[in-house]
């Protein structure tokens, strides 16, 4: 069967878009590709269709859990051989697709990077051949990224481990420097890795900016926008109390809409995702945790009630919109006052080396302490009762990246599991760190004051002079 074959019988479609039969092609003939194309313009295809036709199994490595089920449930729709193995499975069933592995079975295996901290799983995978490595959401590789994840920088092990096998890194978003250290950290070298830069180049939809002031005038925007653009629409927002109080000025003037955002259960989250997904002409407000895994086609707009913290963010969060190839507007409104919400968010988001000290030494020390009376007496210890100061949640979140931790404090089953990496107590890196969000902040200010121009100030900011 060849990919062309495939694409008909298994994917429904008559013909490929833009880059993807040039980069299928470019795999099955044994040679590695980094790929950067507009949020939902395909990128899986490129993977899942060489699968088929390689000789045994593609591992695709994910950041995103939440996605895997969906993701496998839709090819084993489609009759493929596919199947996901993360932290969201029972023993029993996580050792019965060990099994299945090792007896040969599963074309398609998605994990995530974590996963490759497990003694069993290198066991199991060590068994097989890997034809092809896909990395998906490769910008987590850099540290530069917006999304970085500590077990990313591992790749080049991991594909030691596979025995180098030809791979694909796909993403959405990445600068020239998160691209030079995407193939560093794949352990390639320039020359043995080719570029498919794809750019925006989605012409139909239509990038605008507003400057206003206030919450009125964001109100009277957003009005004019339901009004005039009929069908799905997306409204994000960086706090909950501004999507909260947006929402009951919406409802006011009878505009039926839903809201999602991190705080509402899982379940919730999961039944208002479900139905926006079904419905022609739903409105919802919502945080940047809502969007992964929206593949709606008939989003006729997206607009950003508050600036996002970068021009990743916003790429990835604006190509939702329009995904069937007709008009869709992408309206950013721009309050400077906003601004000082990203900044309240880099000090969050940015605590000292002596911080973090501070904070894995409470933990290593007073685990028990710490997991009886939870995040309240782990803040009071570190800020000091400051409720507004979010940063023992980052320390949480980073130690669990790093591996530094394991289980969480709402199970009360927090250890401390290895050291504080080196990084971490080293306040010349952190400031970098720091520096580069802040020209990221930057940028994306400069790109919401521009009267025209935008989408080639992306190409740029992307490295696709056009």
């Amino acid at each position: 069967m060849n990919y062309k074959k495939i694409l008909k019988d298994k994917f429904g479609y008559d013909q490929f878009r833009g880059i993807q039969e040039k980069v299928i092609r470019h795999i099955l003939d044994s040679k590695n590709a980094l790929v950067i194309m507009p949020t939902g313009s395909g990128k899986s295809i490129l993977y899942q269709i060489p699968a088929l036709l390689l000789g045994d199994l593609t591992v695709v490595i994910s950041p995103l859990i939440a996605l895997m089920k969906d993701q496998v449930d839709t090819l084993r729709k489609k009759k493929m051989d596919a199947i996901f193995i993360n932290s969201s499975l029972g023993k029993k069933e996580r050792i019965a697709r060990y099994e299945g592995l090792k007896q040969g079975k599963y074309k398609l295996l998605y994990v995530t990077p974590e996963r490759f901290r497990k003694k069993e799983f290198l066991d199991v995978l060590k068994m097989r051949t890997i034809s092809l490595l896909a990395v998906d959401e490769a910008h987590c590789i850099s540290e530069w990224g917006h999304d970085f994840r500590p077990d990313y920088t591992r790749l080049k092990e991991f594909r030691k481990i596979m025995n180098n096998p030809v791979t694909i890194a796909l993403t959405a978003t990445a600068t020239p420097d998160v691209q030079i250290d995407i193939i560093s950290q794949l352990g390639l070298i320039k020359d043995e890795v080719t570029l498919f830069h794809e750019g925006i180049n989605r012409p139909n939809l239509k990038l605008e900016t507003i400057p206003l002031w206030g919450e009125d005038e964001k109100l009277e925007e957003i009005l004019e926008v339901i009004k005039t653009h009929p069908g799905s629409g997306i409204i994000y927002f960086s706090l909950i109390k501004d999507l909260e109080n947006m929402s009951d000025l919406l409802a006011k003037k009878g505009v039926k809409h839903t809201v999602y955002h991190g705080k509402l259960e899982t379940l919730q989250r999961k039944r208002i995702q479900e139905h926006f997904m079904k419905s022609d002409g739903d409105l919802i407000l919502a945080t940047n945790a809502f969007g992964m895994g929206i593949d709606k086609e008939n989003i006729r707009f997206v607009i950003h009630a508050q600036m996002p913290g970068s021009l990743e963010s916003y790429y990835q969060e604006i190509g939702r919109a329009g995904r069937d190839g007709k008009d869709s507007l992408c309206l950013l409104l721009y309050d400077e006052q906003d601004l000082n919400i990203h900044m309240e968010f880099m000090k969050w988001n940015n605590p000292t080396a002596e911080f973090y000290y501070r904070a894995y030494n409470l933990l290593s020390a007073d685990t028990d302490r710490v997991n009886g009376e939870g995040i309240d007496y782990l803040k009071e210890q570190l800020t000091y009762k400051n409720r507004r100061d979010f940063r023992a949640e980052t320390v949480l979140s980073i130690f669990d990246r790093y591996a530094v931790i394991e289980g969480n404090l709402e199970r009360k089953n927090i250890k401390v599991i290895s050291d504080i990496p080196k990084k971490l107590t080293d306040q010349e890196y952190l400031d970098i760190k720091l520096k580069r969000e802040q020209e990221k902040l930057y940028q994306m200010m400069l790109y919401a004051k521009l009267e025209d121009g935008r989408k080639k100030f992306i190409h740029n900011y992307f490295g696709l002079n056009v």
